[in-house]
């Protein structure tokens, strides 16, 4: 296993990802979010699709608006990411015993990122709250509480509903991370390993300008299709817990899959898929982005690879 100064170089590209996804992805992020809270209520759509809602936010309140909640996601996103990839680095390390490096393998790939995902659940709920609850405010929302800013809706749920309402949708992030992020890196890990056998091979060129090239490419694939990987599994929990975060009902259950059944009951298997469009957008670029950024930070930082 590597020693502690290589396990804090893996956090801190861990950071870096983070950074690079927020940047890229949360525009397409708050458009989700809006047609998740809007368009499953028992009202009916608010919006007619992703590019409808988008321009309502940027004629009402123009890019900013796409970019509401984003310093909480700045700050939860670094740390999560940090977590998340230096946990699962780390993880990987310690189950690998006699397996071959080099090689992917499923029994140590999905209990690693299984449990990188779980732990950074406790810190994604928090953040995701406050992050939704910015998101979901516009003209469109004439009920509920205003926020001013991420930390003045993180002080009023605390006030109104205590510690436990500010842990809101945490069953379902729970589930959506352990999940999602075992979709995610078995198909990093496998699609990784396939192109880099392929593009490896003596018909390539081998000159520094290709490996340049050939290494940011693989980075790109293989991150944005797990990205999209990811989101196809875990969809419907997602919209369960923004439902659950954003919803003003305090009496509203906090299961997720009840209230996908409810969902399911009002709008069909396109409300438990709502916001499809936006984040199938937005996960192939902002993972690709992240990946990228993160394996560029280790070969910086001198992080080792197989």
């Amino acid at each position: 296993m590597a020693g502690p100064g290589d396990a804090a170089k893996e956090y801190v590209a861990g950071s870096a990802a983070g950074v690079a996804q927020v940047v890229v992805g949360h525009p397409f992020d708050t458009v989700k979010v809006k047609l998740q809270a809007h368009n499953t209520t028992a009202q009916g759509k608010v919006y007619k699709n992703a590019f409808h809602c988008t321009s309502r936010i940027l004629f009402e309140e123009g890019i900013r608006g796409l970019y509401k909640g984003a310093s909480s996601s700045f700050i939860g996103i670094a740390v999560e990411s940090s977590l998340f990839f230096g946990t699962y680095s780390q993880a990987k390390q310690l189950l690998q015993g006699s397996y071959e490096v080099g090689r992917p393998h499923l029994q140590v790939i999905v209990p690693s990122a299984a449990c990188s995902g779980a732990l950074i659940s406790c810190i994604l709920t928090p953040t995701e709250l406050t992050k939704c609850r910015m998101q979901v405010q516009g003209k469109d929302v004439i009920r509920g509480v205003r926020y001013s800013s991420p930390l003045d809706c993180a002080v009023k749920t605390l006030k109104s509903e205590g510690l436990r309402g500010i842990f809101r949708g945490g069953l379902a992030t729970l589930f959506r991370e352990a999940i999602g992020n075992a979709v995610f890196f078995c198909t990093y890990e496998y699609s990784r390993y396939w192109m880099h056998n392929y593009l490896d091979s003596p018909r390539f060129s081998g000159s520094s300008h290709f490996v340049l090239a050939k290494d940011i490419g693989i980075g790109v694939m293989s991150g944005g299709i797990s990205g999209m990987a990811f989101w196809t599994a875990t969809l419907p929990l997602d919209v369960a817990k923004t439902i659950i975060q954003t919803d003003p009902d305090p009496h509203l259950s906090r299961n997720p899959f009840r209230i996908l059944s409810m969902v399911y009951r009002r709008a069909g298997m396109g409300g438990c898929y709502a916001g499809l469009g936006p984040t199938l957008a937005r996960a192939f670029p902002a993972n690709a982005a992240a990946i990228v950024a993160w394996e560029y930070s280790a070969k910086i930082l001198g992080i080792k690879r197989g």
